[in-house]
């Protein structure tokens, strides 16, 4: 072999050598972590006031208190974030709440949604019952009227012998897609409705002050507080206007205090992203 080539050759091994010692550039790698509004997920939102959280990921554990809801017919389904809970009709979920639920003075619940027109009935979707009252402590559901492109969307909290309704929103096309509901409550007077993170309504009621939740019974998951077997409640039984969340419930969140605007929107977003 003529001796000339001997260098090209020994240059090509040395290149070889050095082009195996270095990754494959990953330019994922060097992106910035996501960061909405100062989080990078969603556990980093107010975590001293988390007082139940609800992931539904293959069990129905509160992963605050450790205790588990007990089932009456409901399964698993894809969710926002890994599994979620998925109802059908008949079907829903019990948990005894402590007094971290009970006895809250003010609130923030989140939640996410992914249900079917409701044309066979109202459709509760978390609950706290109250034992005495035809209607819970609180109560939020998807009120009959309706249509293909349309829900309303209706909630309920019981302080004491003070009442306050909220709704009749209506949240267009929805239906069988994840959607984000959330409402807070400042332990004042003033109540606040979230969708997808988006405020849709401020409503002030001046004297309401601390919430007094009484005659506090279980949270039921999937349906109203009177569609249970027995009802929850000795104020009403099954009615023939209600009925049962037959799509998916993932997420639940509650805190005890009323978080800011930035933060249910962030907290939407980061879930929304698997965070």
């Amino acid at each position: 072999m003529n001796s000339r080539y001997h260098p090209y050759a020994a240059l090509a091994v040395i290149l070889l050598l050095l082009s195996s010692c270095y990754k494959e550039f990953d330019a994922a790698g060097y992106a910035p972590a996501l960061s909405i509004e100062g989080y990078t997920g969603a556990a980093e939102i107010a975590p001293g006031n988390l007082v139940a959280y609800w992931a539904f990921n293959g069990n129905l554990v509160d992963s605050i208190s450790k205790n588990a809801c007990v089932n009456s017919g409901t399964s698993t389904t894809g969710g926002i974030k890994g599994s979620a809970l998925r109802g059908a009709d008949l079907s829903y979920a019990l948990f005894s709440p402590g007094s971290a639920i009970t006895g809250l003075k003010a609130f923030t619940i989140t939640m996410w949604v992914n249900s079917s027109l409701n044309a066979n009935g109202i459709v509760g979707l978390v609950s706290l019952s109250n034992t005495k009252s035809f209607w819970g402590n609180l109560d939020i559901f998807f009120e009959n009227g309706g249509n293909d492109t349309k829900a309303i969307l209706k909630m309920h909290i019981l302080s004491n012998t003070k009442e306050q309704w909220l709704g009749n929103y209506e949240v267009m096309n929805i239906w069988g897609k994840w959607t984000s509901i959330a409402m807070s409550y400042n332990g004042a007077d003033t109540f606040k409705v979230y969708v997808n993170g988006v405020k849709i309504d401020t409503k002030t009621n001046a004297g309401f002050g601390p919430l007094q939740f009484t005659d506090a019974g279980q949270m039921v998951f999937g349906t109203s507080q009177f569609q249970t077997v027995p009802s929850l409640t000795s104020g009403a039984t099954a009615q023939d206007w209600a009925s049962y969340l037959t799509g998916g419930l993932d997420e639940v969140r509650i805190y005890n205090k009323a978080l800011e605007e930035k933060d249910i929107s962030a907290l939407v977003k980061l879930e929304g992203r698997g965070k």
